[in-house]
């Protein structure tokens, strides 16, 4: 491939990687853009200027120069987690930055945008730069799901309910679940080949599986309809102790979105509240309660391992499963230097690993070795469950 062919390719990836978030932006009404309803739900303005600063903070001020930046008031607003990059707007208080207005963010992405189309057509674009270039479109595509996720917990702790999109999205069925069954023996797990991975998918390595049982299929509503009418939600011996105290303390009963309207349950999705689809893949479940559902079937969450190994056999990509694996380093893991450095290596503490995608990670962005992670207690991600024993 020739070089003005490589920049057209990468050109063309920047900007319909960066149109498609604001395409998942265009439903909302002005006063949409502006919520923070709960401390990890961010305001989508605050997601569009946020995955803009990236661009601006790591490629185009190091790398670009007479580069003048839009605002320098903006690294304070827009700064993430970022300790090598300076102080930053708490979390908590996102919700509270009436201004940059909503257009002052649009404009902040057409300039950044325009100074990013000079900077990949111009000398300094260069191999060096290509894989944090990389970073930054997947670290776009990150926060391309989390704004759906986002605008699907403000519009739906809404008391109108109203609908992000008027095109239905029927949910996919689960099928009948059948046991796979795998044998022990030493596999290997991690990324390879070519392409893209995060840091925390590298080094490729050797694991010890025994013998073990996955199922074909993911949980459905209907079989954790059974659950929830069997009194799992106030059996304890199903629950771990913390997972316990997390029911009594915020009185969980369902998952989220789930509403029992005059003796039917409502679930509210994307299309506003609908009663609840029986053979739709259950979603928006918390570890606790998808470990809990798994003991109630006389079954477990598979180890991340296990489901990496069991992938290439059953369809996934639905929804974001649990996996009974802490979130820890591979063998050999390294940080990088600088503030790229801080990117997953920081948070591998007190998270429970998902894998897999779901109906809100945009195209192109899954792989059977990407490890997401959340704590145990959260929900509001698209989140659901696979058995194993």
């Amino acid at each position: 491939m020739t070089p003005s062919m490589l920049t057209k390719n990468i050109l063309k990836k920047y900007i319909d990687i960066r149109s498609h978030s604001e395409k998942i932006c265009a439903p909302l009404e002005i006063e949409d853009y502006v919520v923070q309803p709960i401390v990890d739900v961010s305001p989508p303005k605050w997601h569009l200027g946020h995955t803009t600063w990236f661009f601006e903070t790591f490629i185009l001020i190091p790398n670009f120069p007479g580069y003048k930046v839009f605002d320098p008031q903006y690294n304070f607003v827009f700064n993430s987690y970022y300790e090598t990059i300076g102080a930053r707007v708490i979390r908590t208080d996102r919700g509270n930055l009436s201004r940059p207005s909503v257009s002052d963010i649009y404009l902040y992405r057409k300039y950044v945008d325009e100074q990013m189309r000079n900077f990949l057509q111009s000398e300094f674009m260069n191999e060096a730069v290509e894989p944090l270039l990389e970073l930054g479109l997947n670290h776009e595509q990150q926060h391309q799901e989390l704004l759906i996720t986002d605008i699907k917990y403000i519009l739906g702790h809404n008391p109108l309910f109203p609908a992000y999109s008027k095109e239905k999205n029927k949910q996919k069925e689960s099928g009948d679940a059948q046991m796979l069954r795998f044998s022990e023996g030493i596999y290997e797990i991690g990324f390879k080949g070519e392409g893209f991975c995060f840091d925390n998918e590298l080094g490729r390595h050797k694991v010890y599986l025994a013998d073990f049982e996955i199922a074909s299929q993911l949980v459905t509503n209907r079989e954790y309809l059974e659950f929830m009418d069997s009194g799992g939600y106030t059996d304890f011996r199903h629950w771990h102790a913390e997972g316990w105290d997390w029911v009594k303390q915020h009185n969980v009963q369902s998952p989220l979105y789930w509403h029992s309207i005059d003796g039917k349950w409502w679930n509210y999705t994307l299309n506003g509240l609908q009663e609840i689809e029986p053979y739709a893949p259950v979603c928006h479940i918390s570890f606790y309660e998808a470990s809990a559902f798994a003991s109630w079937k006389g079954m477990r969450l598979p180890t991340e391992a296990e489901w990496e190994i069991a992938s290439l056999y059953f369809d996934w990509g639905t929804r974001w499963e649990w996996t009974n694996s802490a979130y820890l380093p591979y063998p050999h893991f390294k940080k990088e230097a600088g503030a790229v450095g801080e990117y997953n290596g920081k948070f591998m503490v007190n998270q429970m690993v998902l894998r897999g995608a779901s109906e809100a990670t945009p195209p192109g962005h899954s792989r059977n070795t990407y490890r997401n992670f959340f704590q145990a207690g959260l929900k509001w991600q698209f989140t659901g469950i696979r058995l194993a024993r």
